[in-house]
């Protein structure tokens, strides 16, 4: 799960890639925990760092072709597990009020931002 949510940041980035810290605030994990996992995703080919061009001591994270398939790959049973777990086991006029209560949440969000 760890390694879907970074990829999911990274993949919903235009060119695939983000700012270490802008990545680690997008998932709100700490540095450390950032760094330690970001290490054993590129160990398994998902991931690369390369240096900030604007940034001598800044880092990004690219997301490489084989991050790209996995990311692919696990998206699909992702949803059916979502799809299985919370929407299947609602009514339609749960589904309804479900989505009247998370439209509030959102616009309270957007209005409050953290």
């Amino acid at each position: 799960m760890a390694d879907y949510v970074v990829l999911v940041a990274l993949t919903d980035a235009p060119d695939g890639l983000r700012h270490f810290q802008d990545l680690a605030n997008t998932v709100e994990w700490e540095r450390s925990r950032m760094s330690h996992h970001l290490r054993r995703m590129a160990k398994r080919g998902l991931v690369t760092q390369e240096l900030c061009p604007k940034d001598g001591r800044g880092v990004h994270v690219v997301v490489t072709p084989d991050g790209r398939a996995a990311i692919e790959t696990a998206a699909p049973h992702h949803v059916a597990t979502v799809r299985r777990l919370v929407i299947d086991p609602l009514s339609p006029e749960e589904l309804d009020t479900l989505t009247v209560l998370c439209e509030r949440i959102l616009g309270r969000l957007e209005m409050d931002p953290p």
